[in-house]
């Protein structure tokens, strides 16, 4: 067993240890939904590691009101923590309840998340309004963690009014995002002018609202331009993203970027909505069907197999999957 292995199952062990000591998965459900915090990191703690009863969790979840999920994402540097925090401090100001995901790599040493630039969101730590949880990426690939979905839905029958995703900005593999908000933010800064065209056929296209930070930087009227000429040529009966000019340092622009989230939520079709859980449930099943594909299993399969004189990989996969995966 490799280190990675090991470790993961001294911390799983721990955590059953602690949890068997602790509240029932009944017991947290209820205490979650009314709206108990430590409850809420233990449900979310139980769903991240697939502890003992997080299926039961997650079948015993009721949402009280429809939460809506805003994704951030974009290049590196381009100030998603210090948007998310002068956003966060405008609907404090208007007592809304707000859940925070940031995905970050995960640490060589001990697998969890490396907390990065999550210092910057430090004065809400104290607000009992905010609620704030790292989870590391895992290996997972695309920007996000391959407990995201799992970890949102706890967060909304918490009933906070908005959950916000931080992805952990990769550049253009990060389209897992929309496959998950309801409301994707692209955040950009000015410096990136050169690369619009070359960004167009990846991360550019699912964007709701793009945001452009910094935008007080020399380029940014130039840069603005390219995104209008690009948001323009889509299709006139979709939605047309929006373009938002913000200082986010000085929380210049946050507003005009609430009203444009509020009207692109207000507008978002029965149909979307059908397809975004459509793509939910279809990540939630692959997930589980993968879960038991052990590739050391498969490595010794494939050892007493190769040496074959017709040897064919995919006659060897579908007897794999026939005689070890089946029941």
């Amino acid at each position: 067993m490799n280190s990675f292995n090991l470790k993961q199952n001294r911390t799983r062990k721990a955590f059953i240890f602690a949890f068997s000591r602790m509240d029932t998965i009944k017991e947290l459900v209820e205490k979650l939904q009314m709206g108990d915090v430590r409850a809420l990191a233990r449900c979310i703690t139980v769903v991240e590691n697939d502890l003992p009863g997080f299926e039961d969790l997650l079948a015993g979840l009721t949402f009280s009101k429809s939460t809506p999920i805003l994704g951030f994402t974009g290049p590196p540097g381009a100030g998603k923590s210090t948007l998310i925090n002068a956003l966060v401090n405008h609907l404090s100001a208007q007592n809304l309840k707000i859940g925070i995901v940031a995905i970050d790599p995960t640490s060589p040493f001990n697998f969890g998340s490396l907390l990065g630039d999550r210092v910057r969101m430090a004065d809400h730590f104290l607000n009992e309004n905010i609620y704030i949880r790292s989870l590391a990426t895992r290996g997972s690939l695309g920007g996000l963690s391959s407990k995201i979905i799992e970890v949102t839905d706890v967060m909304k029958a918490f009933g906070f009014d908005y959950i916000f995703v931080e992805t952990v900005g990769v550049g253009q593999s990060e389209v897992e995002i929309v496959g998950l908000a309801d409301t994707t933010i692209l955040v950009l800064v000015p410096e990136a002018g050169d690369e619009v065209q070359s960004l167009k056929s990846g991360i550019m296209e699912i964007a709701d609202i793009f945001v452009v930070n910094k935008s007080d930087r020399p380029g940014s009227e130039l840069f603005l331009k390219n995104l209008h000429e690009l948001t323009h040529s889509a299709d006139a009966d979709k939605w047309i993203p929006k373009i938002i000019k913000v200082i986010a340092t000085e929380k210049v622009g946050v507003e005009a970027l609430f009203e444009a989230i509020k009207l692109h939520l207000s507008q978002l079709k029965h149909s979307a909505k059908a397809l975004l859980l459509t793509e939910k449930a279809y990540q939630i099943i692959q997930s589980r069907r993968m879960k038991n594909l052990n590739k050391q299993l498969l490595t010794k399969f494939i050892e007493t197999k190769f040496t074959q004189t017709e040897f064919n990989l995919y006659r060897i996969v579908n007897e794999f999957e026939k005689t070890i995966l089946t029941p």
